[in-house]
C-alpha cells in the first residue's frame, strides 16, 4: 500500500545497464528508459557540485490524455518525503523543543497507559530509524480504511491513528530493524504536541520556507495536476487501500512537490554532508545520514557502502503508493546524486523505468567500486 525502504544494492538492479545512453543527456536518458513502457511520464534531476546540473521530464499527466507533463508539474514522492520529517523534528531537537532520547511514554504520556510496554522506553532516534518494533501500518485494516473518509483535521486524525498503533503487537523486537510508517506517524504526533502546531505547519516552517522549496503539498495531486496510475488508469480517487494513503499520512512520505523543491532538499542533505548545510547542524546531518549500529538506515536515509558496482557511500531511498514511483540515490564524498519517479507505480513497470535511466546516470555520479 505504501511507500518503501530500499536497503540494499541489489534492490537497485542497475548494473547491467551501465554502459547505455550518456548521462550527460538526461532527456535521451528518459527516452531510452522510458520506451516500450506503460509509464505515462518520468521526471528526473541530477545533482553536482551543489546545483542541479540536468532537470527532464518526459510524457503526460494522465494516460490517454494530451496534455504533456511540464517542467513544473508536481509530483508525489513517496517515502523519500520521509527524510524531510526527519529533519524538520531535527530543527526542533536543535531548539530543545524536543529530545533525541526521551522515552516514548514521557513524550505522550496521556497514552502511556494504554500503550503496550514494549514501546514505552522508544525514542524518536527509534521511531525514525525503524527500530521501535512498530509495525508497518495499522493491524486493523478497518480502521485504516476509515480514515479516508475522515474530515477531521489531520492532526486529530493521527493522534487517534497513534492511539491505536501503540496499542498494536510489535512487528519485531524493539531494537531491531522492522520498516514502519507507523513510527513515523507517532513522531510527528509528538512533535505537534511539543510545538503546538501541525505536521503541515511544521514543515512550512522548518523545512520548505528555508530551502525555498515552492509548490509543495500533502497528500495526492489535486484536479488537473499531473496524476498518479495504477493498471494502466489514473488515480483519481482515494477511498480503499488499494487506492493509495489517506492523506494524514504526509509524515510517512505522502507529500507531493515539484522537481525542483525535492532538489533543493537533497541539494541541502549533499551540503550538510559537506559541511555546508543550512537546514541544520552537522550533528544532525551525519545522525540523519549514519545508519544505526543494528540496521541499514540511518534516520531515515538507507545507508550503503556502494550501488551497481559504483563506489559509496550512498543514501538512498525509494518510495511508492502504488501509483506513484520515486527514488532517490546521493554519493555525499562526490557531491553528485540523482532524483527520479514516474506517475505510475511497479505494478505498471515503473520500476524497471527508473532502473533503466538509474543504470545510464550511475556512471556519471560516482567511480567504480574498488575490487575488494
Amino acid at each position: 500500500m505504501l511507500s518503501r525502504f530500499i536497503a540494499g544494492a541489489a534492490a537497485l538492479a542497475f548494473s547491467a545497464l551501465a554502459n547505455a545512453t550518456p548521462s550527460d543527456d538526461l532527456h535521451t536518458a528518459l527516452a531510452a528508459a522510458m520506451a516500450g513502457s506503460r509509464v505515462p511520464a518520468v521526471g528526473a534531476v541530477i545533482l553536482r557540485n551543489g546545483a542541479i546540473e540536468a532537470q527532464a521530464v518526459q510524457g503526460v499527466r494522465q494516460a490517454g490524455a494530451k496534455p504533456a507533463v511540464g517542467a513544473d508539474d508536481v509530483w508525489l514522492i513517496g517515502s523519500t518525503g520521509k527524510v524531510m520529517t526527519v529533519a524538520m523534528i531535527a530543527r526542533l531537537v536543535e531548539r530543545g523543543v524536543l529530545s533525541w532520547e526521551t522515552p516514548l511514554e514521557a513524550m505522550l504520556p496521556e497514552l502511556a497507559a494504554g500503550m503496550r510496554p514494549e514501546y514505552r522506553k522508544a525514542t524518536l532516534v527509534h521511531l525514525l530509524s525503524h527500530n521501535a518494533g512498530l509495525p508497518r501500518d495499522l493491524r486493523n485494516e478497518h480502521t485504516m480504511v476509515r480514515f479516508f473518509a475522515d474530515a477531521r483535521p489531520t492532526a486529530r486524525q493521527r493522534l487517534s491513528f497513534v492511539a491505536a498503533s501503540l496499542k498494536d503487537k510489535p512487528a519485531s523486537k524493539p531494537g531491531t530493524f522492522s520498516y514502519s510508517n507507523a513510527g513515523f506517524i507517532v513522531a510527528a504526533v509528538i512533535a505537534e504536541k511539543a510545538a503546538g502546531a501541525s505536521y503541515e505547519q511544521l514543515m512550512e516552517r522548518e523545512v520548505f520556507q528555508p530551502l525555498g522549496m515552492l509548490r509543495v503539498g500533502f497528500g495526492n495531486t489535486g484536479k488537473g495536476q499531473n496524476r498518479g496510475h495504477q493498471r494502466g488508469r489514473p488515480a483519481l480517487k482515494m477511498v480503499k487501500l488499494d487506492d493509495g494513503a489517506p492523506t494524514m499520512y504526509a509524515p510517512a512520505g505522502f507529500l507531493h512537490m515539484s522537481l525542483d523543491a525535492w532538489a533543493r532538499f537533497n541539494l541541502d542533505q549533499l551540503a550538510g554532508a559537506a559541511g555546508n548545510g543550512k537546514l541544520l547542524s552537522r550533528a544532525s546531518y551525519r545522525l540523519m545520514q549514519t545508519a544505526q549500529a543494528d540496521g541499514p538506515a540511518g534516520l531515515d536515509w538507507g545507508v550503503q557502502p556502494s550501488i551497481a558496482g559504483r563506489a559509496g557511500p550512498v543514501l538512498v531511498h525509494q518510495g511508492s503508493d502504488g501509483n506513484w514511483l520515486a527514488i532517490a540515490a546521493l554519493f555525499p564524498e562526490q557531491g553528485s546524486g540523482a532524483l527520479a519517479v514516474a506517475n505510475a507505480g511497479p505494478g505498471m513497470g515503473a520500476d524497471q523505468v527508473l532502473m533503466g535511466l538509474f543504470g545510464q546516470l550511475f556512471p556519471s555520479l560516482s567511480p567504480p567500486k574498488k575490487a575488494p
